[in-house]
């Protein structure tokens, strides 16, 4: 659950976007948008593999540049 403090004579505009930028950095919307239609499931595993060959891509960079 995300939380935001509201700061002593703050106005609503900076409590929002102070709000939008925790919400993406948590990547919530980023899952909302994902799941707010109907994913196959082979598209679904097409985009994990993405994912996972994007990170392996990413941690031989990082240990070739070391």
């Amino acid at each position: 659950m995300l939380r935001v403090k509201v700061k002593a004579n703050e106005p609503l505009d900076q409590l929002l976007r102070r709000f939008k930028k925790l919400c993406e950095k948590e990547g919530l919307i980023k899952d909302m948008k994902r799941t707010s239609y109907y994913e196959k499931p082979s598209e679904k595993a097409r985009r994990q593999l993405r994912k996972a060959q994007n990170k392996e891509i990413k941690r031989l960079r990082e240990t070739a540049g070391a």
